[in-house]
């Protein structure tokens, strides 16, 4: 039988271990682009589970994240949905260079969830419908790139006056979603699991490839928890979630 200063040192002992594990454990905040959120939020679940760390998920337009930092918001990563914000980033001498690195391309659909309503390009030049839904062009690079396959096809000025803009890509779908339009630009990414509808995987050739670049701001460089969500992202855990919604991903580059 054990002795009561016995128990309360193996007590103590306990508590300290537990302490320890506790300050071993660090977060990080992570402005994420709002059309990674699924994939996201499955990414900081992996890594908390295999490192403990914790990742802090915000979800929004790349153009307003960037202004938000360059202000002092307290990011110590940031997932953009384009590859010029975060290199500006760096040269504003807010992030570390050498971090910089694409974590995926992204693919844009144009999707109903009317069945049959989207054929192809035929449905644009139809004008059958009465609202296209897209996302600010300025902030989103979705929205940006729903703008030029519309220019690309010589429909923009036709199309033009059905848009209604979303601030993010998730608005742009949820205007889809709940009917406020009955076809919109998506990220491919959004429909991972939904087979509803209808849909168009827009060719590339259509327009610029959405390199989404992540970084490493230099307010997460002595953060543990910062240094190893990026880490995670360029492994094969990270990859293959990547993958798994739909985007292109070979590896850093």
């Amino acid at each position: 039988m054990f002795s009561s200063k016995t128990i309360r040192l193996v007590l103590a002992g306990i508590f300290a271990m537990a302490s320890m594990g506790r300050a071993a454990a660090d977060q990080a905040n992570v402005a994420v682009a709002a059309n990674f959120m699924d994939a996201a939020k499955e990414i900081a679940a992996a890594f908390k589970a295999k490192t403990g760390h914790e990742a802090v998920l915000s979800f929004g337009a790349s153009g307003p994240f960037y202004t938000q930092i360059t202000q002092g918001a307290p990011f110590q990563v940031f997932l953009s949905a384009d590859d010029a914000r975060p290199k500006k980033l760096v040269e504003d001498g807010l992030a570390v260079p050498e971090s910089r690195f694409t974590y995926a391309i992204g693919t844009l659909v144009l999707w109903s969830k009317t069945p049959g309503l989207v054929t192809g390009v035929e449905t644009l030049k139809s004008g059958h419908f009465a609202k296209l839904s897209i996302c600010n062009p300025v902030a989103a690079p979705y929205g940006a790139a729903a703008v030029e396959t519309m220019k690309s096809l010589r429909l923009y000025d036709q199309l033009q006056p059905r848009l209604v803009e979303g601030a993010n890509i998730t608005q742009a779908f949820q205007f889809v979603e709940t009917g406020n339009a009955e076809l919109g630009f998506v990220a491919l990414s959004q429909l991972t699991g939904n087979d509803a509808g209808s849909r168009w995987v827009v060719p590339r050739e259509l327009y610029s490839p959405i390199r989404q670049d992540a970084v490493l701001l230099k307010s997460g460089a002595g953060n543990p928890a910062a240094a190893g969500f990026i880490g995670f992202l360029k492994g094969p855990e990270g990859r293959a979630i990547i993958q798994k919604y739909g985007y292109d991903n070979d590896g850093p580059s």
